[in-house]
């Protein structure tokens, strides 16, 4: 019988840390030597976390996204250098996808209960949001990188909750590499990134949920080697209107949650953010039309339609 052979340089003790962020839970599995500083690394993880929070978190009245939403139509908002980045990457997405991922849908998320309070649909915000015009930059939003400052050009409330925990993730990641590790499964919730491979040269395995909202089953696994993984899906976060099962996804077309043949996508790509951020594109564009366009683009997705059929490009 053969023995696999240990690399006696290769770090072998597991670490793993977690703490609270974004009404979930961060994570982190990494493997180093046996004297790693880990609550250092524990503090400095939260740190990053909490910091993504501060600036783009639509719970907290405080945040730099909330200073800019409750701006008046026309102001210069000077923000901070990560929340512009993100800002920027959304804009960019949204035209790449065309129109399909849209963070100018906060006043929408809120009118149908998924913001901060109630929970439930308000009719009368919801017409009103409707006549209001489209989320389409340059038209209604304008960033300025050489002040790094932002205006509204119309009314207008952002929500990055479909890429900012995706960069959350990635700031994990930025953090865990500062402090000399090469070997690391980071994550929030779902979304994760993966550096290097386990000691042996095995990668990161990552189950993929099957999107049924009722149990926890695998629908697969997937190895992941410096890249990330990020799944939108119809399944979790829902609200209950005259008896049908409403998804927090919204459907920027239609200004009502998303309501088509997909129970769920899962995008990989090199960093979080852009997983997380095109998973809802793709989620919102559909089977057929986000298929194609994540061929044409060269997104590696899986799509998993409501009848349980699943679709790939990679």
């Amino acid at each position: 019988m053969s023995k696999t052979s240990i690399d006696p340089t290769e770090p072998s003790h597991r670490f793993a840390l977690n703490g609270p962020t974004m009404g979930s839970r961060w994570s982190a599995v990494f493997f180093a030597d046996a004297g790693f500083d880990s609550a250092g690394l524990a503090a400095r993880l939260q740190a990053a976390v909490e910091r993504v929070e501060r600036q783009m978190s639509t719970w907290r009245p405080t945040s730099d996204l909330e200073r800019l939403n409750a701006a008046p139509v026309g102001a210069w908002i000077e923000v901070p250098e990560d929340l512009f980045g993100v800002l920027g990457a959304a804009l960019e997405i949204g035209r790449l996808s065309e129109g399909a991922f849209d963070v100018g849908v906060g006043d929408l998320v809120r009118a149908w209960g998924f913001g901060g309070g109630t929970r439930t649909p308000d009719g009368r915000a919801i017409a009103a949001i409707a006549g209001r015009p489209s989320f389409e930059p340059p038209k209604t939003l304008i960033l300025d990188p050489s002040a790094r400052r932002v205006r509204k050009l119309a009314p207008l409330r952002i929500d990055l909750s479909g890429i900012a925990k995706g960069f959350g993730v990635d700031e994990l990641a930025r953090e865990a590499e500062r402090s000399g590790l090469s070997s690391f499964l980071v994550g929030i919730d779902g979304e994760l990134r993966a550096a290097g491979t386990k000691p042996g040269g095995t990668a990161w395995a990552v189950g993929q949920e099957r999107p049924d909202g009722k149990s926890r089953d695998l629908l697969g696994l997937i190895e992941l080697r410096d890249a990330a993984i990020a799944t939108s899906g119809n399944y979790r976060h829902v609200v209950e209107v005259a008896g049908r099962t409403l998804s927090h996804t919204m459907d920027p077309r239609t200004g009502a949650p998303l309501d088509n043949d997909l129970a769920a996508v899962t995008v990989t790509a090199p960093t979080c953010m852009a997983a997380d951020a095109w998973a809802t594109a793709l989620m919102v564009r559909g089977r057929r039309e986000g298929l194609a366009l994540a061929e044409r683009l060269g997104i590696s997705a899986i799509f998993v339609g409501t009848d349980g059929r699943v679709a790939t490009t990679m």
